[in-house]
């Protein structure tokens, strides 16, 4: 049987629905594929992917070249499941032409839009919603802004931020964003701004009060490999799976018992 590709008008319905969106940070065929299979509704492709698969320890090296690669893997992947690229450190702050050819380079791979971090760079926005491009946007704690706040931080603490985290949100609603993302952000503040916009917000680190949730795979598995956020909870304990399924196989092999009959032509 056919399977009908989830849409982002799709995400829009189950707003409408009241109906909670599952989503996914992910960045390889193997993991899009099951999560397909699971029925999680968009899988992002993230540039947490420099944490979480390049060993960074921030996402400020990951580049348009690497963000490519990993994404042509969840789209091989996911045949149901709505694909977002997040647009890299400097792929859309430059210029409103760049920010544009690097969405359009996501595009062409399949995915059904875009992210982008904060609203420095409006313009730039601006003109990717323009071209025809579909954008999410992204609120709260912007880890690309990482060397600029110093620290990552929970948005929202101090009632002073509200009015302008607020303003971004309708802000990004009025350029035609189609929907946000809210990052470390206390519920009470998600919630005001999920109450005011009328485009589907998705959180991590944001409280029940949005229209649905978004965690990355590696800390969903317990495969964060040391910093590990108090949103992010952890459903299995695959590093140890993998550490004693690695160590019997190594075990196997050094006593001569791999490869047995059975694993042999």
């Amino acid at each position: 049987m056919e399977v009908k590709p989830f849409t982002i008008r799709d995400l829009q319905k189950k707003k409408e629905k009241n109906e909670p969106v599952v989503g996914i940070t992910s960045y390889n065929y193997s993991i899009a594929r099951i999560a397909d299979k699971v029925g999680v509704d968009w899988i992002l492709v993230g540039d947490s992917v420099g944490n979480c698969e390049m060993g960074y320890a921030t996402t400020i090296p990951v580049t348009m070249e690497d963000m490519l690669v990993f994404t042509k893997g969840v789209v091989s992947g996911a045949k149901r499941a709505l694909v977002i690229g997040d647009m890299p450190f400097l792929s859309f702050q430059t210029s409103p032409p760049k920010a544009v050819e690097n969405a359009g380079k996501f595009m062409r791979l399949g995915v059904s839009g875009v992210k982008v971090e904060g609203i420095r760079c409006i313009e730039n926005i601006k003109a990717i919603i323009n071209a025809g491009i579909p954008v999410m946007g992204h609120i709260g704690l912007n880890p690309q802004y990482y060397f600029q706040m110093g620290s990552y931080m929970v948005s929202g603490r101090k009632k002073l931020e509200w009015k302008s985290i607020v303003e971004a949100a309708t802000i990004l609603e009025d350029i035609g964003a189609f929907s946000i993302i809210l990052e470390a952000m206390v519920p009470e503040l998600a919630k005001k701004i999920h109450d005011k916009v009328s485009i589907p917000v998705y959180g991590i680190g944001a409280g029940r009060d949005v229209d649905g949730q978004i965690l990355i795979i590696n800390d969903v598995l317990g495969l964060d490999f040391g910093f590990k956020p108090k949103f992010a909870k952890q459903y299995v304990d695959l590093e140890k799976i993998i550490y004693e399924a690695l160590s019997k196989y190594k075990k196997e092999v050094i006593k001569g018992i791999y490869p047995d009959i059975e694993h042999t032509y």
